[in-house]
């Protein structure tokens, strides 16, 4: 094995610009990897946060009383659709509004727990529960409006299935290219070394003996390719992540886990070896007799 990894670094260095080819072509599809890996964890993950939240609040008339409110919950739990309620007093929602604007004196000083309505959230076991629940709030004389989450819900499902099938179809593609570009440039140092080919196969070197130094070029190639678009990619995430929690406040996404960088990785090495493999068996197969 020592002489053929040296005998495949010394194919490198006689040929860095075909082997910088071969590396950039590996560092752009495991970019679009690492970025649609990212993108579809995190699209799933907000999906399953906006899932878990109360996906319909009622908001009460200031008028409705206790013993309506609690009517109107005992209704609500009867149906056997509802996982769960939460009722929100004006103090309560008053808590939230300065909680959420902190940072804003002035908005704080116009606003009095008397301004702001009692609400009721409501959460059921399933999302087609949903229509169904809202219709009945909206028909109650003492809810004065009803928030229905499932727009939110269906519009964030619709893209995390766009995200996913434009990555899964990116990352196909951009494979089958990089197996291309890299079996086409080892075939043409196989071809270069023709004559050298010819004279070990006469002293007896074996099929397999003069085709692992460039099956270890490919893999090589792989290799660098993915570490390179790794790192860029996760150094890009992990000193945006401020910026990122400020946008998706509240959502818990981050920090990223050290261990996700770590799987994602492991993942891409295992599949930048496949590709660099496979891309030079081809070429192996095709040129070596």
């Amino acid at each position: 094995m020592d002489t053929h990894i040296a005998t495949t670094w010394k194919h490198i260095r006689r040929s860095p610009y075909q082997a910088l080819a071969a590396i950039m072509i590996m560092v752009v599809t495991f970019l679009a990897v690492s970025v649609f890996t990212i993108l579809i964890l995190g699209s799933s993950k907000i999906l399953n946060y906006f899932e878990s939240k109360p996906q319909v609040t009622a908001f009460f008339h200031d008028e409705a009383t206790t013993t309506q409110i609690d009517s109107l919950k005992n209704t609500l739990q009867a149906t056997g659709k509802v996982s769960s309620l939460k009722f929100v007093s004006k103090q309560q929602a008053l808590q939230i509004y300065k909680q959420q604007n902190k940072n804003d004196p002035l908005l704080l000083d116009l606003v009095t727990a008397d301004v702001l309505p009692a609400s009721l959230e409501i959460s059921t076991f399933q999302i087609t529960d949903l229509p169904v629940i809202s219709n009945s709030l909206k028909n109650n004389p003492i809810v004065q409006e009803v928030v229905f989450q499932q727009d939110v819900v269906a519009t964030l499902t619709t893209w995390s299935n766009a995200i996913r099938a434009i990555g899964l179809g990116l990352i196909v593609v951009l494979s089958i290219v990089s197996i291309l570009i890299m079996a086409t440039i080892i075939g043409m140092k196989i071809s270069q070394k023709k004559e050298e080919i010819e004279v070990m196969q006469l002293i007896g070197a074996t099929k397999w003996y003069i085709s692992w130094p460039f099956i270890y070029e490919g893999m090589f190639y792989g290799l660098i390719g993915t570490f390179v678009g790794w790192v860029v990619v996760s150094a890009t995430l992990f000193f945006s992540t401020p910026l990122l929690e400020n946008f998706l406040q509240g959502i818990p996404l981050f920090p990223v886990p050290w261990y996700f960088y770590g799987l994602l990785l492991a993942g891409e090495v295992v599949l930048s070896m496949l590709l660099g493999w496979f891309a030079s068996l081809l070429a192996v197969r095709r040129y070596i007799k």
